[in-house]
């Protein structure tokens, strides 16, 4: 029964894959933090830790669906030109979680973002005074001193210590039952999630004085857009180390001697990726047999690379476009609607286009 928790639906890696009512359904908030015990008890999928979180914060999971929504679209966004576009979010499921269940290096990618976006939209609720848990980072008091010189703490500086340390408590839980292999790779990969977020929190700060000098200043943290979080664990994705365990099961060694050690800032990788070619449930591949592909390109959106060599079908559609804009002092830009006829290329499917049946 799903009736205290509509719209979220909860997953094998983490914590919840996507979406949550609107933020304006206060129906669903109210009535979900008034009853959080039947509501928790009702969230398929959570283990007992995440269950007794959940009572004692209900309000946080609000906010932790804002997060899953986030690194979904970031997800889908660093992934729209690769043959696995992280699409099965929205088109089935329980093909993410076969993804999930082998230990590649796009399993790494989903734990690593998604971890970062539950640190992201805990942290963005303490400051906006959401959770009863936190608020303003109670560290960031008094005087200090940068490059600049001297300035004040004030306003809200992000609490982004409570952000990851509530994101490590819920999220690693799943992980904490088995100390196995593919636990101790999530659980390095959720915590260089948590670390990326960390990174890109920014220092800003505002002047006082005579016509906005600066002889007075107060600052404050604030984490930056999560697409800088998400930029950059792609980078760490496709710099991604292949690792094996190590002899007394503790810990990782590289699985090619060539390769430098990972820090807790890379991912980590157990297993080669499938090709997502073709349709393929076991692997949660839906091949790309229908993907735009771009003609012109000579990366992972060609052509040739995202059809797999079978080939593509070109059709030629009109659409409406605006053109000829002119900017008209002060202060308006101006556009003519234009109709452009463009290419658009689709890759052809393999002659057998169903699911491989590997019985």
């Amino acid at each position: 029964n799903m009736n205290f928790f509509p719209g979220i639906w909860w997953s094998l890696p983490l914590v919840l894959v996507w979406a949550t009512p609107p933020v304006t359904s206060s129906w669903w908030y109210m009535g979900a933090v008034g009853s959080s015990r039947v509501m928790c008890d009702n969230v398929p999928g959570l283990v007992s830790r995440q269950r007794q979180l959940c009572r004692r914060h209900p309000e946080a999971m609000l906010s932790i669906g804002r997060g899953v929504a986030a690194w979904t679209a970031e997800c889908q966004h660093q992934f729209r030109r690769h043959r696995w576009d992280c699409n099965a979010l929205e088109r089935g499921q329980r093909l993410l979680g076969r993804v999930l269940l082998r230990s590649s290096r796009e399993s790494a990618f989903v734990h690593a973002i998604s971890s970062a976006g539950v640190v992201f939209a805990i942290t963005r609720a303490c400051s906006q005074g959401e959770l009863k848990s936190c608020s303003c980072d109670p560290k960031k008091k008094g005087s200090a001193k940068d490059s600049k010189g001297h300035f004040d703490w004030g306003g809200c500086s992000d609490n982004i210590d409570y952000g990851i340390k509530f994101a490590r408590a819920f999220v690693d839980a799943k992980e904490h039952k088995g100390k196995d292999a593919r636990a101790l790779m999530n659980l390095h990969n959720n915590r260089a999630g948590r670390k990326a977020v960390k990174r890109f929190l920014k220092q800003e700060c505002k002047c006082h004085g005579v016509s906005g000098s600066c002889t007075l200043r107060t600052c404050w943290l604030a984490m930056a857009d999560f697409r800088k979080t998400g930029d950059y664990l792609w980078k760490k994705y496709n710099g991604a180390i292949q690792v094996v365990m190590n002899q007394d099961g503790t810990g990782f060694t590289v699985a090619n001697k060539k390769f430098k050690k990972p820090t807790k800032n890379d991912l980590v990788y157990f297993e080669s990726s499938p090709d997502y070619c073709i349709r393929d449930r076991d692997v949660g591949s839906l091949g790309t047999a229908g993907r735009v592909c771009n003609q012109t390109s000579r990366g992972m959106d060609s052509c040739e690379v995202m059809c797999c060599g079978r080939g593509y079908d070109t059709s030629r559609v009109s659409r409406m476009t605006k053109c000829e804009c002119k900017f008209h002092w002060c202060c308006a830009v101006r556009c003519q609607d234009c109709l452009e006829v463009v290419d658009i290329h689709t890759c052809k499917a393999p002659k057998s286009a169903g699911w491989i049946s590997r019985t």
